[in-house]
């Protein structure tokens, strides 16, 4: 007997957030209920699209799929490749029912029709074809408008669009079912099963034409005529009868005619002709039913009728004849013979078992059929009806229910458990969710934002709060608690048992004849089938298949296959005696990480121990009829091991050489969120099967060793590889699809934005930010399983990339090759034991820290592939969650696998010119990188010093990096002792040259100076200099402290020289540069320290050097090139740089002049700027106009200038407060304070008396030669008409009376100068010439006297001028002429005493 042909497995499409969104549409067309109108059971259907099967079309993988329930249909348009976008719509049509088959679409080259059939009325949707709706032949957008969108702009209740149904005078009753279609022409045509018997049609006119006229044609055995006749049509009475009335309608065009096939309650199979208006073929099925006696007299009910057409056989009919007991599919072939006669040519008839039929389909080679069996549980089954002689038909291993009863451990929460049972992606759709919740809560209040999250949360509260609201007492022990917990838990989830179940109610099955995909639609989702692999398919199947199976497709020796087969059946035996509570206790072994070896040991003690019913001797028979059973288990582990050599996950570009078209089409390929959960889905049902395969294999195994020789007959050869080999393999494949299994069922967590931000830069720092894991564009569903998660961002183009990298011209879709390809390929890029390694690093590059943690933790003691990748991801982890030690810790673990994994191969093998010499340093400078990105300097260091350790002494480059690394960071962190001796240790000098920068920087603005000059700076003295004195000259004086820094460096070290040096630079550049009293008061103390330290040298060293018009002193902003002028400068002599010597006596010249620009400036806060840059002389005339006269005398001293401008200026405030107002008397005390005045006790003495006083005073400090300073007073004094004091005139006539007499004349005071003149002559003579400065007066033994002849003679003439001055003309002239007579006598005695 030939093998069965391949199974499928249901994979369930759940929708992946609370409930599809339907827009809401209503037609009312003002009709009522029928009264006593028949219920229609909830029906659905499919329509595929045209070229759903090429790769290139719009349409591709994509279709429409309704369903009927009383008035309302559900239109939903999904696709496989892109998400649709306001995709699904809810037609309510008031008080009308919608028929059996009521609902048909149909395209054309621009619109989708949909055609509806109730019992009151049709209705035509015309909606655009989704090629017309797209501008562009290339779509690459992620998502896209379905047709609907638009329909809520339709006017359904027009006549375009909608009718109502004439019924006949007396006509009771309404229609049992219905078909539709468009004809060429563009008419929509109804054919309706009429209730009198005889079918109906009724036509609408083309929907783009005014005619609004409806046509209704009835169609009767007894009579070939018809009137058209719009709303009124003619009943054409005939000898009619119930068996007449059509239980199951069909229609196809052929030849431009409309043939109507007609599936009667008299079993007869009628074909009308729509052109002719005849019956053309009226054939008794009974007549191909074997043993039909008795059922002509029962009236068929439950009848169908499906057609299929194709090139090759042409059009086909299956009937399905609902006889009870006997029931039976039936296949003909259509086929025309001449002058327009039909007959039925009969291909098969396949008998089936007792189930009700719910709905079948037909293909051009097979029957596909749906069923509740007795215990409502859903059946899907098909056949070849063209080779299958057997009449056997094959497996579809559908969805089983969630369990009834949840397994609750003891030391876990119920709550948690019962969560992850609800919420698990296999188990409940989340409308069930919501509709549970709702009748738990009994009210119909609608979740505003049911998002799976909020569900979960929703679901907490409600039965929490029940929970709380039960309690009576207020102490309960813990274990009762726990039993309360459990009791309102398993209430809510036998409510979601029960919704899950109505939603799974099985409404039809759809095949597209294009791509071969078989979807089963339920009442609340729908689902896909699946090919199942081969060895899933022998574990999956029943014992009747596999009693019925000689051969399996997993081995070629028929030998091993008979044993395989054999072997099967004892493991379902195995999984049979395997009760639930030791099924769990294996699961949570594995989870907890405890060998699975040890675990199938506990399991098969407990089979023994318990074996009630002999299964153990039942395995033992079976067992001994298996010739080979270690061949047997060999076939079938290597079947199971998804293990392969070739990395599925390279870069390689998708479909090389291939146009845009097909690569766009490509990228978009099982992309959609449909697509996403149901290969997902499939993988983890791949899992749960194979692993659940491996645990009773492994138990088996256990077994085997258990029995011994009793089953290997003298093979203990075969024991020992048993024991060795085979059960160590199956540990392993069970380990490794437990893993797929978890991962397959773990959700992933919702990210922040700002976490997502952070683990960008991350992947930055590790230059893995373009990987193609990284999930950029694509939005993550809500919620979604880390494997739909890998599937999306990664997993996918992989995939394509290596299913099409061969495929140069094949661009159609087959569901069965595709789907099995992705399948398989995406469980072995999950396979813990290749190569690849692109699932965890699609967790880490999408924050998936948690679930990382998991992966690594459960594939840790078992799995010998990418261990140090995976200590790697951990490490990633561990940092991402703050424990930087722990991450430390891993990523040096990893490091010993850098060169053997490609994971940290690729990590290392950037495309940096400057690499390290060895993959493990490149590595730790990647890790190094993030470690510094995320900000943890302390594991830099350690991760740094272990790196040098490593690197030996040839990788200089690679250690100065390091040793610069460690500086920065130890530096950062303040370890500054640390942080020089890493410098030191720098053997590249660049770099040690710019750790020595950083340093004096860092630790001046940390003010921390006390140890940037203790350092010992060995063999770095000079950079250290040089740093400094560049940073002093380049920055802002006043901001930073560099020439103090570098002025403690030098006092350090004991070179005053330079200490001092440094000081008067300092000076220099304030007093250029910083033109405030700060500056000025900072200028006075650095030229202060410079003197001390020259004071601290030997006098013969005491010097520095100045240079004079040096670069660094130019004026900021200067230009190299041109001088003040424009023209360009003389080029210098080389080696004539000019320089000056600064002595002690010079420098402190420069600090007193730097004192008094400081106490001018403090005195008179705005002078500062302008003292800042005035020479001496130009201070002296600053400080005088500032009243500070004891500075600028002691100025004048110091730099040897004239006095003059201090008198002048003196005498010039005298005069102003001698003629000023109190108000400038007032104002005078301030700059009179600033000098040191005498003490006078005069309680009466004012400004003026004490200004006058100090000029006084400055007089008898500051004498002069011949009185230059009194006269300068005075001549000021009379310059301004200011009346002498007797005091000046006293004191300048004691030292230069002729010079008085001359400046009175000047300023012709006559009275005076002639009173000068006679006191003058008297003095000369002897009368007061104590008070002249003359020590001898005229005497005989004196020396000669003189008189100023010129100025007495200038006065006398003045005199003479005016009467007024007679009276002193003449006392002179008479003063003159005594003067003469005594000069006379003296003159005598004199001569007459040298002759004697």
């Amino acid at each position: 007997m030939a093998s069965l042909e391949r199974s499928f497995v249901e994979i369930c499409g759940f929708e992946r957030d609370a409930g599809r969104r339907f827009r809401e549409v209503s037609v009312d067309l003002g009709v009522n209920v029928l009264p006593g109108g028949q219920k229609f059971a909830d029906s659905a259907g499919a329509f595929h699209y045209e070229e759903s099967g090429k790769l290139l079309s719009v349409t591709s993988n994509r279709f429409i799929h309704w369903s009927t329930s009383g008035d309302s249909v559900q239109l939903v348009e999904d696709s496989l490749d892109t998400n649709l976008l306001n995709n699904a719509v809810r037609l309510k049509l008031t008080h009308c029912s919608v028929l059996p088959g009521g609902v048909n679409i149909q395209e054309t080259i621009d619109n989708v029709v949909i055609l509806i059939t109730t019992n009151q009325s049709v209705h035509r949707l015309v909606l655009p074809h989704p090629t017309r709706m797209y501008r562009s032949e290339l779509v690459t957008e992620l998502h896209m408008q379905s047709i609907f969108t638009d329909v809520a702009k339709l006017s359904l209740h027009e006549p375009p669009h909608s009718a109502i149904i004439p019924v006949p005078a007396g006509q009771t009753g309404s229609p049992g079912c219905s078909v539709a279609w468009l004809s060429f022409q563009g008419q929509a045509h109804y054919a309706l099963s009429s209730p009198a018997g005889g079918i109906t049609v009724v036509t609408l006119p083309p929907h783009d034409v005014q005619d609004t006229g409806v046509s209704v044609l009835e169609l009767k055995r007894s009579s070939m005529m018809s009137r058209l006749s719009g709303w009124m049509p003619t009943a054409i009475r005939g000898d009619q009868t119930p068996a007449d009335l059509a239980l199951s309608l069909a229609v196809r065009e052929l030849e431009e005619d409309s043939f109507i096939f007609a599936l009667c309650q008299d079993h007869r199979l009628r074909m009308w002709s729509f052109k002719v208006q005849a019956c053309l073929l009226d054939v008794d099925m009974l007549e191909y039913m074997p043993a039909c006696k008795g059922v002509k007299r029962v009236s068929g009910h439950g009848h169908q009728l499906k057609l299929a057409f194709s090139a090759t056989t042409g059009l086909c009919l299956c009937v399905y004849l609902a006889v009870p007991q006997r029931a039976q599919f039936t296949v003909f072939q259509l086929v025309a013979t001449d002058n327009n006669h039909y007959s039925l040519e009969h291909i098969s008839s396949l008998f089936s078992t007792q189930e009700i039929l719910v709905d079948f389909a037909l293909t051009s080679s097979d029957v596909w059929s749906l069923w509740i069996d007795d215990s409502n549980t859903t059946v899907v089954k098909y056949i070849n009806f063209e080779h299958n002689a057997a009449g056997q038909w094959n497996q579809v291993f559908v969805q089983p229910p969630p369990e009834e009863e949840v397994p609750i451990a003891t030391d876990l929460d119920p709550r948690e458990m019962y969560l992850e049972s609800l919420f698990s992606p296999l188990r409940f759709t989340a409308s069930t969710i919501v509709k549970a919740l709702q009748i738990y809560r009994r009210s119909s209040e609608r979740i505003a934002n049911p998002s799976w999250e909020t569900l979960k949360k929703e679901v907490t509260l409600a039965v929490e709060s029940e929970l709380q609201s039960s309690l009576t007492e207020f102490e309960f022990s813990q274990e009762e608690y726990r039993q309360l917990q459990v009791e309102f838990w398993s209430r809510f989830y036998s409510c979601c048992l029960q919704y899950q179940e109505a939603q799974s109610t099985p409404l039809s099955l759809t095949v597209n004849q294009k791509t071969g995909m078989v979807c089963l639609l339920r009442k609340g989702f729908v689902s896909f089938l699946l090919p199942c692999f081969a060895v899933d398919h022998l574990y999956l199947s029943s014992d009747q298949y596999l009693l019925s199976e000689e051969e399996t497709p997993i081995t070629e020796d028929p030998d091993v296959g008979r044993d395989v087969l054999q072997l099967v059946q004892c493991l379902q035996l195995v999984s049979d005696a395997v009760s639930t509570e030791m099924a769990y206790e294996m699961e949570k072994a594995l989870e907890y990480l405890q060998t699975p070896e040890k675990a199938a040991d506990v399991v098969l003690e407990n089979m023994l121990c318990n074996d009630n019913h002999n299964v153990i001797v039942d395995i033992q028979n079976k067992l001994q009829d298996i010739r080979n059973p270690t061949a047997a288990i060999v076939v079938l582990l290597r079947e199971m091991d998804l293990e392969t050599d070739s990395d599925l996950g390279g870069d390689r570009p998708v479909a090389p050489g291939q146009s845009l078209n097909v690569r766009i089409s490509l990228s978009q390929l099982y992309s959609s969120s449909s697509a996403v959960s149901v290969v997902c889905q499939a993988v983890c049902h791949m899992a749960m099967t194979r692993a659940q395969f491996c645990r009773d294999l492994l138990i088996l195994q256990k077994l085997l060793l258990h029995f011994g020789d009793n089953v290997f007959l003298g093979g203990g050869s075969q024991l020992l590889q048993l024991q060795q080999d085979l059960i160590p393999r199956t540990s392993h494949l069970l380990s490794s699809y437990h893993l797929l299994k978890h991962i397959s069922h773990s959700l992933t967590s919702s990210v922040p934005m700002d976490a997502i931000d952070v683990n960008l830069q991350h992947l930055t720092a590790l230059e893995l930010s373009d990987s193609p894991a990284v999930s950029t564009s694509r939005p993550v569903l809500s919620p979604q399983t880390v494997v739909e998660l890998f599937y999306q961002t990664a997993g996918r183009r992989m995939i394509i990339s290596q299913m099409f990298s061969q495929q140069q011209s094949n661009l159609l879709l087959p569901w069965s090759h595709m789907i099995s390809t992705v399948v398989q390929m995406l469980a072995q890029l999950l396979w813990p034991s290749n190569p690849g390694f692109h699932f965890p690093e699609c967790l880490m590059t999408n924050c998936q820290y948690t679930q990382l943690q998991e992966y690594v933790r459960l594939i840790g003691p078992w799995c010998q592939v990418n261990i140090g990748s995976c200590r790697f991801m951990l490490g990633h982890c561990y940092l991402a969650n703050g424990e930087g030690q722990k991450a430390l810790q891993c990523f040096q673990e990893a490091a010993t696998e850098v060169e053997k994994e490609e994971f940290l191969m690729k990590l290392t093998g950037g495309e940096d010119e400057e690499a390290p010499p060895s993959p493990r340093l490149h590595y730790y400078n990647k890790v190094l990188r993030l470690l510094e990105d995320v900000g943890l300097p302390e594991l830099v260091i350690q991760l740094a010093s272990l790196a040098i350790s490593e690197a030996g002494e040839q990788a200089d480059n690679s250690q100065a990096a390091l040793w610069t690394r460690i500086f920065k960071h130890h530096l950062d962190l303040g370890h500054n002792s640390e942080a020089y001796e890493a410098l030191t240790q720098n053997p590249d000098s660049s770099m040690q040259l710019d750790c020595l920068r950083q340093l004096v920087v860092v630790l001046c603005e940390r003010s921390q100076l006390q140890d940037l000059v203790q350092f010992p700076y060995v063999n770095l003295h000079d950079e250290v200099v040089f740093i400094i004195e560049s940073r002093a000259r380049g920055l802002d004086l006043l901001a930073h402290n560099y020439y103090e820094l570098l002025y403690a460096f030098h006092i350090t070290r004991h070179n005053y020289r330079k200490a001092g040096t440094v000081m008067y630079e300092f000076g220099m550049r304030l007093g250029r540069e910083v033109r405030t009293q700060r500056g000025l008061q900072k200028q006075v103390n650095s030229y202060l320290a410079a003197l001390n330290c020259l004071r601290l040298i030997r006098p013969e060293y005491a010097w520095i050097v100045q240079p004079v018009c040096g670069n660094t002193y130019e004026r900021p902003g200067a230009s190299p090139k041109r001088n003040s002028d424009g023209e360009f400068p003389a080029e210098p002599v080389a080696g004539s740089r000019q320089v000056d010597i600064l002595e002690l006596q010079n420098l402190e010249k420069e600090y007193f002049l730097s004192r008094t620009r400081l106490t001018l400036a403090q005195y008179h806060p705005p002078s500062a700027a302008i003292a800042g840059s005035a020479s001496a002389p130009e201070l002296v005339t600053l400080l005088v106009q500032n009243g500070l006269f004891d500075s600028a005398l002691s100025l004048c001293q110091i730099f040897k200038l004239t006095l003059t401008p201090v008198f002048e200026g003196l005498t010039f405030k005298c005069i102003k407060l001698q003629s000023g107002a109190e108000e400038s008397q007032n104002a005078a005390w301030s700059w009179l304070a600033a000098n040191q005045l005498s003490v006078v006790n005069t309680k009466e003495s004012s400004a003026t008396d004490e200004a006058w006083r100090l000029l006084a005073s400055y007089l008898d400090r500051y004498p002069s030669t011949n009185g230059q300073h009194h006269r300068h007073v005075i001549y000021k004094l009379l310059s301004h008409d200011v009346p002498l004091p007797d005091w000046l005139l006293q004191s300048y006539k004691s030292v230069d009376a002729p010079a008085l007499l001359r400046l009175l004349l000047n300023f012709d005071r006559l009275e005076n100068a002639a009173e000068l003149v006679l006191e003058y002559v008297d003095a000369v003579l002897g009368q007061g010439h104590q008070y002249f400065g003359i020590e001898r007066p005229l005497s005989a033994m004196s020396p000669p006297a003189w008189l100023p002849y010129t100025s007495i003679d200038q006065l006398l003439q003045a005199l003479s001028e005016t009467q007024t001055h007679s009276s002193l003309h003449n006392k002179v002239c008479e003063k003159l002429d005594k003067y003469h007579s005594v000069v006379q006598q003296l003159t005598e005695l004199r001569i007459a005493a040298q002759r004697h």
